[in-house]
């Protein structure tokens, strides 16, 4: 599968210079000159200097609008006032101890408030450990080892959840019936035993395959709302479906909410309205620092309780439940309101309908996805129900067009990365309007060439 990380770094019109000699040091210091592969680009990548807002400035002066936000965990944008104040105060009176501080307290309460399947919750450092911790808590509560998730479906870099991310088509198995594809060379085969694929959207196969395997598995780990970087969504009866088999076969149904907590004030769950075991979270519960969380519901977070009967899985890290990323998480959470993620939609379909607007009268082929914050230009007229029909659609011309309009937009100076569009609660309607007339342009010469 060819990858977004093709895309040219110096797009006609912006100065590169300063960029392209801090890349020539990094090289020399790092594999590749990179730690994070997915902001790769060629030749080199432009490299930040300061953000305000929605607006992010590279070293070489160029200022572009950010519809990345840090993938999805900026939901205030860029140095919003308040955040900027509770770090500065924080810092000052306490960067990290061994000891717990009440905003550890006061950010558990929050999420417990407002996340409906959450009565308890345990932070972590980012999304990839919440998912790790949350695999442990499902085989302790269970006693099984086996863990199924979706084909296609990303939490993170942890090994076991890695595998079947974008699997190829000479490894994946027949459509109703997936294997497990390792993501790196030389997974173990016994890790990938451990691990159940079910067929996106797929009623049916999935429910079989969970009643075959149910006494094998502890746990069924889905994200429910945006698959594949916001390209593919699992469906509402499908995750109905899921609850249903899962609670009917004693297996934890774990919600992946890293990315989609920003679906509602509540969540995908809260959107849906179907609870799962355990949740998962990360990005906007920091604030815009590191972070991550475990929740679920009082029985299955139970194997937490150290010193009494149901404790079986100890927890702790050195940063976890630091002070600076439980004060700028709260401070944002806070500031998160039902108002403001409303306002944020609202911007958000504005923009949508701008961009469709922008396909109809360029003649590209496709759509523009998404709800919430959350918008993806999906330019292909072929279907993109699961991963495969997906991956099919990236390999007959759905990555090249992605490929061509991300370098388009950059010239644009507007900042997006597989065309998705992630807002943000600065964005005023003026930020979305000069994103609507920049795209339109930029697609308008990708038809024409």
């Amino acid at each position: 599968m060819a990858s977004l990380s093709d895309a040219p770094a110096a797009a006609r019109g912006f100065a590169t210079e300063r960029s392209a000699e801090l890349f020539a040091r990094a090289e020399r210091v790092m594999p590749s000159g990179y730690t994070r592969d997915l902001v790769a680009q060629l030749p080199h990548p432009q490299y930040a200097s300061h953000a305000q807002g929605c607006w992010l400035t590279d070293i070489d002066g160029n200022r572009r609008i950010d519809w990345v936000n840090n993938f999805t965990s900026m939901i205030h944008g860029h140095a919003p006032p308040a955040v900027v104040r509770v770090i500065a105060e924080q810092a000052g009176r306490l960067m990290n101890a061994v000891l717990p501080t009440e905003w550890e307290v006061g950010l558990a309460e929050h999420l417990v408030d407002r996340v409906p399947g959450i009565d308890r919750i345990r932070f972590t450092n980012s999304g990839t450990e919440a998912n790790a911790i949350a695999v442990k808590a499902a085989r302790a509560f269970t006693g099984r080892s086996k863990v199924a998730k979706i084909e296609g479906g990303y939490h993170g870099q942890f090994d076991l959840l890695e595998a079947s991310h974008q699997p190829t088509a000479p490894l994946w198995g027949p459509a109703e019936r997936p294997v497990p594809v390792p993501h790196n060379p030389a997974t173990p085969q016994s890790l990938l035993d451990e691990l159940v694929i079910l067929p996106l959207n797929d009623i049916a196969n999935s429910r079989a395959i969970l009643a075959e395997r149910a006494a094998e598995l502890a746990a069924v780990i889905i994200d429910p709302w945006r698959l594949q970087a916001g390209m593919v969504s699992p469906r509402r009866d499908y995750l109905e479906m899921l609850r249903e088999e899962t609670a009917r076969l004693d297996i934890v149904l774990i919600f992946d909410e890293v990315v989609s907590l920003r679906a509602s004030h509540g969540g995908a769950q809260g959107l849906h309205g179907i609870l799962p075991d355990l949740t998962t979270l990360g990005k906007i519960i920091g604030g815009g620092l590191p972070i991550g969380g475990v929740g679920g519901s009082a029985a299955v977070m139970s194997v937490f309780e150290m010193g009494r009967p149901d404790g079986k899985v100890k927890h702790s890290g050195t940063f976890t439940a630091n002070p600076l990323s439980m004060a700028t998480g709260l401070t944002s959470m806070r500031l998160l309101t039902r108002a403001a993620l409303e306002d944020l939609s609202a911007k958000s379909e504005r923009l949508r309908e701008g961009l469709r607007r922008a396909i109809r009268d360029t003649g590209l082929p496709g759509d523009v996805t998404g709800d919430g914050s959350v918008s993806a230009l999906m330019l292909t007229d072929q279907p993109t129900e699961n991963f495969r029909q997906f991956a099919h659609a990236l390999q007959n011309g759905l990555m090249a067009r992605l490929l061509a309009l991300q370098a388009l937009l950059t010239e644009e100076g507007i900042f997006t990365l597989r065309g998705n569009f992630i807002g943000s609660t600065p964005m005023t309607d003026d930020d979305v309007d000069f994103t609507i007339a920049g795209a339109t342009r930029a697609m308008r010469r990708l038809a024409e060439a």
